[in-house]
């Protein structure tokens, strides 16, 4: 297996050096050169493994053989280990029809934990491999930055920065990174919304001279392995649907702000998972949803919500789509993007709109609608959501087709209590949670400029 860029101008490269690359070097975002189709005969074989035996199957297709197996299954161990249910994602029932797939147990409890954590392990084991510098710089609209932070706080020849929206995450989000004393983080707290945030780094990691000079290494879903280890959930949760009795085709509901879960999704299908519809759950900043409904791209007026970490308009893996949907043409992609950066729209119709419209259904869950959907939930089944995993039941429920669905529940309701109290609805927290409250804070407010961005890194990265 090759990568190479969305955009044309990357040589195909290794897992290793795309894992390291990050974002493309001519600004594109890397992809696999050819998609893994994964015969049925090999699905029957894949049924009854464990979760993490499942993930070294499937990365076996996408690492070229670079990091000898024992070594990947000791990261893979290693990174699931403190996951707080031993299926790492278990299935439950909600309803009938409807399923949730639980991706809250890591040490952060959020979905993003499944794929940094790996990635954590990684970097590691590459500083050490090679004696680099790996200085990490990522952005979050909440949930990226804990789960980043988690894996490589302490680890030798790392160091990590992450950048959130100045009181724009939820109590909670920014304790878990702020709290975190290691000299190797370093929180910025930023003037601004999240697109400001992931915007500077994508300029960063863009200019190449800076990129390479200050050992630049991505944590975000512009990094392809990120994506690829949420794909094993995919998987695993249609296995364990399986031993439930569940056959044929099955439907997932994915929040989502920054299009990197679905496309996680969108890339299990196109591997051979027999997946239906892909149901885009989204909030008030519902780009998405009028591109799958309109086939317009074209950010909004910028509005914070219920569900924080879903407050992102720019989806930074929107492009991988557009790659795909646009028949693996680079070109096609470069002439979009440059037009979105000229017009500040994508506009698609005919022949892609029709395609958009068969991989993806999609809901923008607006308002009150998100909380109703919690307190609904709560009184019928006695679960309690997160503002984040009810946006994707309300949607599983608006875009029901018939048959199952499985609903991604992204993070744990402890992690989001503003929105939980709105409700009414008492809560204990978990005792990782609740200490939190008492420790000490390190993190810098920083104005939403580049400059200002680059001044402390310069400061943090020497």
């Amino acid at each position: 297996m090759r990568f190479i860029s969305t955009r044309g101008n990357v040589g195909q490269i290794g897992f290793i050096d795309a894992f390291l690359m990050g974002l493309g070097n001519d600004g594109g975002l890397l992809v696999p050169a050819q998609i893994p189709v994964i015969e049925e005969a090999t699905l029957k074989q894949w049924q009854n493994l464990t979760f993490q035996e499942l993930m070294l199957e499937i990365f076996s297709y996408y690492t070229n053989g670079e990091i000898p197996e024992a070594d990947l299954k000791q990261m893979v161990y290693a990174s699931y280990g403190r996951f707080r249910d031993e299926e790492v994602t278990p299935v439950r029932k909600l309803k009938d029809g409807l399923f949730l797939l639980e991706l809250f147990h890591g040490p952060t409890f959020a979905f993003k934990d499944i794929a940094l954590q790996l990635m954590g392990e990684l970097y590691s084991y590459v500083a050490k491999k090679d004696g680099r510098k790996i200085h990490i710089l990522g952005a979050t609209s909440g949930d990226t930055g804990a789960s980043a932070i988690e894996g490589v706080k302490g680890k030798e020849g790392i160091k990590i920065c992450i950048l959130h929206p100045h009181q724009k995450v939820s109590k909670v989000q920014e304790l878990q990174m702020t709290t975190v004393q290691e000299d190797n983080v370093l929180n910025l707290s930023v003037h601004g919304n999240f697109d400001d945030c992931q915007r500077i780094i994508k300029e960063l990691f863009a200019d190449v001279n800076y990129k390479t000079t200050n050992h630049l290494a991505a944590i975000n879903s512009i990094n392809f392995v990120r994506i690829l280890a949420q794909t094993v959930y995919y998987f695993y949760a249609y296995f364990q649907l399986q031993k439930q009795g569940v056959s044929g085709k099955v439907d997932f509901s994915v929040p989502t702000g920054n299009f990197g879960d679905i496309f996680a999704g969108y890339l299990a299908k196109r591997m051979g998972l027999p997946v239906g519809k892909l149901i885009l759950a989204t909030n008030e900043n519902n780009i998405l949803e009028r591109f799958v409904k309109e086939g317009i791209y074209k950010p909004g007026n910028f509005q914070s919500t219920y569900s924080p970490s879903m407050d992102i308009q720019v989806a930074s893996n929107f492009e991988r789509y557009l790659y795909y949907v646009l028949g693996e043409n680079p070109e096609a992609v470069v002439s979009l993007m440059e037009g979105f950066k000229r017009e500040g729209q994508i506009v698609v119709n005919g022949d892609t709109l029709r395609q958009v419209q068969e991989d993806f259904a999609a809901h923008g869950v607006v308002g009150e609608e998100c909380l109703n959907t919690i307190r609904r939930y709560k009184e019928e089944t006695g679960y309690l959501l997160d503002p984040h995993s009810a946006c994707g039941v309300a949607a599983a429920d608006q875009c029901e087709a018939g048959g199952v669905c499985v609903s991604l529940a992204t993070a744990h309701p402890a992690k989001f209590d503003e929105a939980i109290r709105l409700c009414s609805i008492e809560q204990t927290f978990p005792e990782p949670i609740a200490r939190l409250f008492d420790q000490p804070r390190r993190q810098i407010v920083v104005d939403g400029t580049q400059e200002a961005i680059v001044q402390e890194l310069g400061r943090f990265f020497r």
